[in-house]
């Protein structure tokens, strides 16, 4: 029997409307409403071309798909906090929710043949909410400035430097992929219902640097903004929100003594060039720089004004110095512990797509990883005897 509700799953996970899908396939709009409602079962040729589009099996539209069984009120819209500066279409916010849906019930799939150290973000944000509730008449910037210090020491970031971030936010318990959000998102991340963080990253247009404010961001909205229901905020909450997290990724990236310290030797302090050892040492953009240095004090408004003049002046609203040196991180969490599985018999390429019914530049799609890791393993699962294997001897 057609499964309607596995083609409506994967029809929103790949940000398609019934039209648009209708029109790739040549169909009509009313027919895909029929086979997502249980109403007419489609032709052969039809679900050939469903398979190709949606990078799966034939077999994947007439059985229950990843999330049956694990609810979809796991992953809630509502919950999303993006990195943009305007608040998400319903369609935008239910396609991205329901990626993050089918990730969570594959990690959930696998996690069951290995097991988690402690999750340091979770002790984080409860700790962090019992600071709000235990000082909730203190200024919101001091409660803000002391959570993203009590963060970096947390998650063992060192005082002088931000190396490592993305991969210390990952052992620290967070699941971070990457994938094309568009260009008005930058990142989201949520709380899943079982208390499991996401940070999902933004491919287009990233330097290391702008990937670091992204990721302190939203770990400021992990932090602070517990459950909070993003999409139900009018636009000047949302802003407030969002400055709010903006605030947090400024104190967490660039900590007050050390970068006091580190701007001490500046001498012309609105020339953005200046500050080019700094942004080095701490892998955070010139232009969080300066609002860091205004925001402290450090630098007046006149020479803050005067700084954002030379950044466009000098082309640095697009390209600063250092962007394409700096090695661009990227997250390696699900892909070690696949690369795990696969490396001890556990689990293998074949299996996974042969469980899930799915292709395997599907799973690149879905996790983000790259389709020569798939290939790289699948390969190896065949297995080449050697002469001891195959009991021959020599005379």
């Amino acid at each position: 029997m057609f499964m309607g509700k596995s083609l409506t799953n994967i029809r929103i996970l790949n940000d398609l409307s019934r039209n648009q899908l209708a029109e790739k396939i040549g169909v009509t709009e009313q027919a895909i409403w029929q086979y997502e409602n249980g109403y007419m079962s489609p032709k052969l040729e039809v679900v050939n071309k469903l398979k190709t589009i949606f990078r799966v099996k034939s077999t994947y539209f007439y059985n229950h798909d990843l999330l049956n069984g694990v609810g979809m009120d796991n992953i809630q819209v509502e919950n999303i906090a993006y990195r943009s500066e305007t608040i998400n279409s319903l369609n935008k916010s239910q396609s991205e929710s329901m990626h993050v849906r089918f990730i969570d019930a594959f990690i959930r799939k696998i996690e069951t043949r290995i097991n988690y150290p402690k999750n340091i973000i979770l002790e984080l944000r409860n700790e962090a909410i019992t600071f709000l509730k235990n000082n909730d008449d203190m200024d919101r910037n001091v409660q803000i400035d002391y959570i993203a210090s009590m963060a970096r020491e947390k998650i063992g970031l060192n005082n002088n430097s931000n190396q490592n971030l993305l991969f210390l936010l990952e052992k620290a318990g967070i699941f971070v992929f990457e994938k094309e959000i568009g260009e008005t998102i930058d990142a989201y991340s949520l709380w899943s219902k079982e208390e499991r963080p996401y940070i999902m990253l933004g491919t287009i247009k990233k330097s290391e640097v702008r990937r670091n404010f992204d990721l302190a961001h939203e770990l400021g909205h992990l932090l602070i903004h517990y459950k909070v229901e993003f999409t139900m905020q009018d636009k000047k909450t949302y802003k407030s929100i969002e400055d709010e997290a903006n605030s947090f990724a400024s104190a967490f990236l660039l900590p007050e003594v050390q970068f006091r310290k580190d701007c001490s030797s500046i001498v012309k302090r609105s020339n953005p060039d200046a500050y080019i050892d700094i942004k080095q040492k701490w892998q955070v953009s010139l232009q969080a720089i300066a609002m860091r240095a205004f925001k402290l004090n450090i630098i007046d408004y006149q020479q803050y004004r005067y700084f954002y003049i030379k950044i466009n002046q000098n082309g640095y609203k697009v390209v600063e110095p250092l962007d394409r040196d700096i090695p661009i991180s990227r997250p390696t969490k699900v892909k070690s512990i696949l690369q795990l599985l696969f490396d001890k018999g556990l689990y293998t390429v074949s299996e996974i797509m042969d469980e899930f019914k799915v292709d395997q530049s599907f799973l690149t799609l879905l996790t983000g990883i790259e389709n020569d890791f798939f290939e790289r393993h699948r390969q190896n699962e065949n297995k080449k005897f050697s002469v001891k294997e195959l009991g021959f001897k020599t005379n």
